[in-house]
């Protein structure tokens, strides 16, 4: 194993221990849930022997990675320490962790533009990107709800679907045209309560009384979107990830927009000190994503007013 597949095992290790969950780690790593659990288990591997135990107030040390913990937390906590008086010498580099649906159908298609107007400027999105990921604090966080951050846009909740699903509407119970149309839904939507779905917009304006949970869950917006573009079903999803989709056809809103449900809360930008104002490169990101993020709010409002 490479010493820098070690530090990201390490690494990944002592953010599940802090947070205390294998999900709160990798939203801080920008990851996926599954790629940190396998960063620790390889360490897991080479070490033969357990280091994490599972229980009702989250992860906790083995006794193996008791011994180490103490010295562990405290090289990352010097490591980033490190890393951001060094990161600020980068000047050229953008570190972005973000909700994954978010940074994927919201921000790249968007990200385009200005990497043309601003080709210096290299760009690490959820650590794919220029650049490699760097081991220290990014230096802007986008995510869903949280708390301290600065509010971009509240999303527009929707449903959509394929072009040709609109022609199976037209044949159906004008007042129960849902019922029995297959659904499409995210896994947030159905684990977290502050992600509504076909559920909550059943209950507000009908369309149908049986099964409004049935049908196939998606991790991921983007794979979801997929399927819809397949005319495979019919999906609630936010208006903001769909608007080059809708401007192309791709995708339609097959009701009428009056029939939507608000987002509980915002998507929020959270950046790493003061690294806007000590990197001018920076700073031109975050002005235009504010940009950008204004845009945003202004086709919501008129649109869904």
């Amino acid at each position: 194993m490479a010493s820098i597949t070690h530090l990201k095992s390490l690494q990944a290790l002592e953010l599940a221990i802090r947070e205390g969950s294998l999900k709160a780690a990798a939203q801080r790593l920008g990851i996926t849930p599954a790629a940190v659990g396998q960063r620790i288990r390889a360490l897991e591997d080479y070490l033969g022997t357990d280091l994490l135990l599972r229980g009702r107030s989250g992860l906790q040390p083995t006794p193996e990675l008791e011994t180490a913990l103490q010295d562990l937390k405290a090289g990352f906590s010097a490591l980033e320490r490190v890393a951001e008086t060094l990161d600020f010498q980068r000047v050229t580099e953008i570190h972005i962790v973000a909700d994954p649906d978010w940074a994927e159908l919201w921000l790249r298609p968007r990200l385009t533009e200005f990497r043309e107007a601003h080709p210096n400027i290299l760009f690490c999105v959820n650590g794919e990107g220029d650049v490699p990921m760097r081991l220290g604090t990014p230096d802007c966080r986008v995510e869903y709800g949280g708390d301290g951050g600065e509010a971009l846009f509240r999303d527009v909740l929707v449903p959509v679907t394929g072009p040709d699903n609109t022609r199976r509407l037209a044949d159906w119970d004008p007042k129960m045209e849902m019922e029995g149309m297959p659904l499409l839904h995210l896994q947030s939507q159905r684990d977290q309560d502050d992600h509504p779905g076909w559920v909550d917009w059943f209950s507000k304006f009908g369309q149908r009384t049986k099964g409004p949970d049935r049908g196939v869950h998606y991790r991921h917006a983007r794979v979801a979107l997929d399927a819809v573009r397949e005319n495979v079903g019919f999906l609630v999803c936010g208006y903001a990830l769909l608007m080059d989709d809708v401007r192309a056809g791709t995708v339609v809103l097959p009701f009428p927009t009056s029939q939507h449900i608000r987002a509980p809360k915002p998507y929020q930008m959270r950046l790493r000190g003061d690294a806007a104002s000590r990197r001018p490169q920076m700073q031109k990101f975050v002005d235009w994503l504010r940009a950008e993020a204004e845009q945003t709010r202004r086709t919501l409002n008129e649109r869904f007013s």
